[in-house]
């Protein structure tokens, strides 16, 4: 099996697995009990909250466990627009976020805030102009990924701080980083991020579990409402063994990041290689590889629904995906890439491939000469659906 779905979920740690277990069977109380059994509990939380917030160079107290990336940009998104309302009802995100940020955007504009979507050029960059002519007094909130989850497409997310703090704008900068944490470097205070969302199991840690940073100081207003664990930003109790293992999985990304960075933009290289091989295939993203995350390359065949292509590969025991995993089964051409200038053929034709440490050079000439018999198969078949047209 070779499995190129890292950016959709990433197999979890062997040693993950193993503290989840370790922590299940001798640490069941609930954190918020006064015995010994939930005072062990909160200390494992404590010390989770202190790996991870060590880990992005922040305080433990700006670390705030949530039950994933959509809980996390949904916490962050609306509860920054509501807790700022009196200030303003404009609030700014792109074109090419994730549905999870996107989808909340399109539920605030429902309620009366006014939205601008940021376009992006032929790369999938941000337009700086654009949201520098966006940005005004009533400006409360201003949402940017730091890579595109579909494909690859690094986010100016430093620049944009900077021009936050030229403009002296009092917007909240959140950040959705599910694709960068583990992975790029990041830096919270100096690009004057407010906000910022990890998810586990991008990382291979468990699902079901992500966090949010919150710069200190910062008010959001709840989503849920309840016993005010988790400062008060999201009552439930919560899930330790899965906290315990996020913390592990995010410390192991952290170290492993001078390494991983290496290695998947050499293998990226060699993909990129392979895919601009076959001529009927087109890259997306910059050509520049620096523009790119190293561990996404994502291609067209236009002509030929993206399905059939991971279908195709899948019976050669290849897995890869189409956009993101949360819209996978969407038949509509890609929003993303049609933000992007790309035309119908191209948008509903994408394939994604994520890779990670794992993957080996031989692992990729393997795919590269898999994809070739492959698309050299479907050819026949888009030359007699373009005759018949």
């Amino acid at each position: 099996m070779l499995y190129l779905d890292y950016a959709s979920t990433a197999p979890p740690y062997d040693e993950v697995v193993d503290t989840m277990a370790e922590v299940m069977k001798r640490h069941f109380g609930n954190p918020s009990s006064l015995h010994r059994l939930g005072v062990d509990a909160e200390r494992l939380v404590g010390q989770a909250r202190a790996v991870i917030a060590g880990s992005l160079g922040c305080q433990s107290e700006e670390i705030i466990f949530t039950s994933g990336g959509t809980e996390s940009n949904n916490a962050a998104i609306l509860g920054a627009a509501r807790q700022f309302r009196h200030r303003g009802n404009h609030v700014i995100t792109t074109e090419i976020e994730h549905a999870s940020v996107y989808e909340t955007f399109g539920a605030l504009e429902r309620q009366g805030y006014r939205v601008t979507y940021l376009p992006v050029d032929s790369s999938g960059q941000v337009e700086l102009d654009a949201l520098e002519q966006a940005l005004d007094k009533n400006t409360i909130l201003l949402s940017v990924m730091a890579v595109n989850n579909e494909m690859g497409r690094i986010q100016p997310i430093e620049r944009i701080g900077e021009l936050l703090r030229r403009k002296d704008s009092k917007a909240i900068f959140h950040v959705d980083a599910v694709q960068a944490v583990g992975k790029l470097p990041l830096s919270l205070a100096p690009w004057r991020i407010d906000l910022l969302t990890g998810s586990a199991h991008k990382l291979r840690g468990p699902r079901g579990v992500g966090f949010l940073y919150r710069r200190r100081g910062l008010e959001l207003t709840p989503l849920m409402w309840g016993g005010g664990q988790e400062y008060g930003v999201r009552s439930g109790t919560e899930n330790v063994p899965a906290i315990v293992g996020m913390a592990k999985a995010v410390r192991m990304a952290m170290d492993r990041q001078p390494q991983f960075y290496g290695h998947t933009s050499r293998l990226r290289e060699q993909f990129v290689q392979g895919i601009q091989a076959i001529p009927e295939l087109t890259l997306s993203g910059s050509i520049n590889a620096a523009d790119m995350a190293p561990h996404i390359v994502h291609f067209s065949f236009p002509g030929m629904k993206s399905e059939v292509l991971v279908h195709a590969l899948e019976q050669r025991d290849i897995y890869v995906s189409v956009r993101s995993a949360c819209s996978s089964k969407a038949v509509d051409p890609s929003r993303v890439l049609k933000a992007m200038g790309y035309d119908d053929a191209r948008a509903v034709s994408g394939i994604r491939i994520s890779f990670s440490l794992e993957q080996t050079t031989q692992e990729a000439e393997l795919f590269s000469r898999t994809l070739k018999r492959i698309v050299d198969e479907l050819k026949p078949s888009i030359i007699d659906h373009i005759r018949r047209r």
